[in-house]
């Protein structure tokens, strides 16, 4: 049992059906905001020292070092009773579709420095700010929307079961009363 089975099953009952019902995505959300940290901590040092000429390519750098962390955690946690797929076949697709959201996610800030030039105006704290705003409020938004809907649909898609035919394997009711297999342990 898990840190999220247990407080999803602590919830009172409107929202553990809730809860319950999105376990997948609160996972995934918990996955995105450890990468967030790790990506923040490699994208400032970047762009305030070696590369503060060059944002985006500091974005882009901490953007892949964090997606190949999510890459595993995803695997392995939120994502681990998707699958069906050959392992190199859903990290190819995990990579394409998190390198389609890493540029996603610089696009914002190299749109505000090379189009509009904003990079030149404010300095200090204003110009964190700024970089802060581009790349992980409004470029992270544009990623996490985009990435959840395309892992889930192609690199981790559910599982067709025995017999071919298609269904949810979303368990319904307490997780603490189901079994392994209802929860997709082997």
């Amino acid at each position: 049992m898990s840190f999220v089975n247990d407080v999803i099953n602590a919830l009172p009952a409107p929202l553990h059906r809730i809860a319950l019902k999105h376990r997948e995505l609160i996972k995934f959300a918990i996955v995105g905001g450890t990468t967030f940290i790790v990506d923040m901590a490699i994208f400032y040092p970047l762009a305030y020292t070696i590369l503060a000429s060059k944002p985006t390519i500091a974005k882009i750098i901490s953007g892949v070092i964090a997606t190949i962390l999510s890459y595993i955690l995803n695997r392995e946690w939120a994502f681990k009773d998707r699958g069906g797929r050959e392992r190199h076949h859903e990290a190819l697709l995990f990579f394409v579709i998190s390198g389609i959201g890493v540029l996603l996610a610089a696009a914002p800030l190299w749109i505000a420095n090379n189009l509009f030039s904003l990079r030149a105006a404010p300095e200090g704290l204003k110009l964190a700010i700024l970089d802060f705003f581009l790349a992980y409020i409004i470029g992270n938004f544009l990623q996490m929307a985009f990435r959840f809907w395309a892992l889930r649909r192609f690199a981790f898609p559910e599982e067709m079961p025995r017999g071919g035919e298609g269904g949810s394997t979303e368990p319904t009711g307490n997780l603490a009363e189901l079994t392994d297999e209802e929860l997709g342990h082997a």
